[in-house]
């Protein structure tokens, strides 16, 4: 399976281009419908592209849920950016790409929605301006399709660019260590607790005993795409039922190899973005579908030491990002360099 994680302004049809590709409604709440908003996140897949079935994480675009789009995005490989022909370039469009330019995504494309509500001319503008903007990121170069979700035109396009966009993913290590970021968790009656991740590396069985909170859980049962699985690999969408879970476990959380993991709450990292000093002393630490209050110290142009509220499973070489969502924006990039930091020993030190 491959995974591609939808960003873009609110409104520019990332729901009714997932919902095109797919014949499935991403949006799962009744009010996310009534409003034609999407608040929470979505998924959706499609027949195989190229033998291999292709899984969506459709995220909200709206400014008050950037935090749920940061865990939908955050543990996927790919993203398929979207801006509206008719509308262009907007606010939301400048800080999700800020966010995959952060996290250091650097697969992806351009649709281009919206196509039946505008001329071409304007239409090859909008298109020229986000290459130009999403060029200078980590996406880099991209292909760009421009489609109509409304009308099907230019659909057999995308989906022929999506398949080029999912060949060119790397083959995932599918015998790591698990860590799984949760970003659903719910109750099946019978069943327990069932949580809800893009796996991006490792593979979970059934009857494995994984970490959660602390706490050693076994794999009751798993499904990949609504299809009851004995193991499922990544890269994949899964929902795992566990047996063991307490009722604490949360968005945010991770299920985890026992014994494989160490999890800190003080972190040195390398940053990109605004100049460590220039940093305020507070802000949000966003890795895989976690938020976490930090208090950031500067050690230099480009490092810093953050305080984490909670712990998280980190290791050296994880990328992450830090918002200030009182600004709406993201200052830093984040490359984890030390999960065991030595103390600071006197003052000013």
């Amino acid at each position: 399976m491959h995974v591609v994680a939808t960003a873009g302004h609110v409104d520019h049809g990332k729901s009714t281009l997932v919902r095109a590709l797919t014949g499935m409604e991403p949006d799962r709440l009744e009010e996310e419908r009534r409003r034609g908003l999407t608040i929470e996140l979505g998924f959706a897949w499609t027949a195989p592209l190229g033998g291999e079935p292709l899984a969506f994480v459709d995220v909200p675009g709206h400014e008050r849920f950037v935090a749920t789009m940061l865990a939908g995005v955050g543990p996927v490989p790919a993203a398929m950016f979207v801006v509206a022909a008719d509308q262009g370039w907007q606010r939301q469009s400048q800080e999700h790409l800020a966010v995959l330019d952060a996290l250091g995504v650097r697969h992806g494309l351009l649709a281009v929605t919206r196509r039946d509500l505008t001329d071409a001319a304007t239409a090859a503008r909008v298109r020229a301006d986000a290459l130009e903007r999403i060029a200078a990121t980590s996406l880099g170069e991209v292909a760009a399709v421009e489609v109509s979700g409304a009308t099907g035109q230019g659909l057999d396009d995308l989906r022929a660019a999506l398949a080029d966009l999912t060949a060119a993913l790397p083959e995932p290590d599918r015998s790591a260590d698990v860590r799984l970021w949760i970003d659903r968790v719910f109750t099946v009656q019978g069943r327990g607790t069932v949580v809800t991740g893009t796996l991006g590396a490792g593979t979970i069985r059934t009857g494995d005993r994984l970490v959660a909170g602390g706490a050693t859980v076994r794999v009751r049962g798993l499904q990949s795409l609504k299809e009851q699985r004995d193991e499922v690999g990544a890269v994949a969408r899964v929902a795992v039922n566990l047996h063991g879970a307490d009722d604490g476990i949360r968005r945010g959380d991770a299920l985890l190899t026992p014994g494989r993991w160490l999890a800190t709450d003080l972190v040195d990292v390398r940053l990109h973005g605004d100049p460590a000093r220039d940093l305020p002393r507070r802000l949000v630490l966003h890795v895989g579908s976690a938020a976490v209050p930090v208090h950031v110290r500067a050690l230099g142009d480009d490092t810093a030491r953050l305080a984490l509220e909670r712990p998280l499973p980190l290791r050296a070489g994880d990328t992450a990002l830090l918002r200030d969502p009182g600004r709406h924006r993201v200052p830093a990039g984040v490359a984890v360099l030390d999960v065991r930091p030595e103390p600071f020993t006197r003052r000013g030190a």
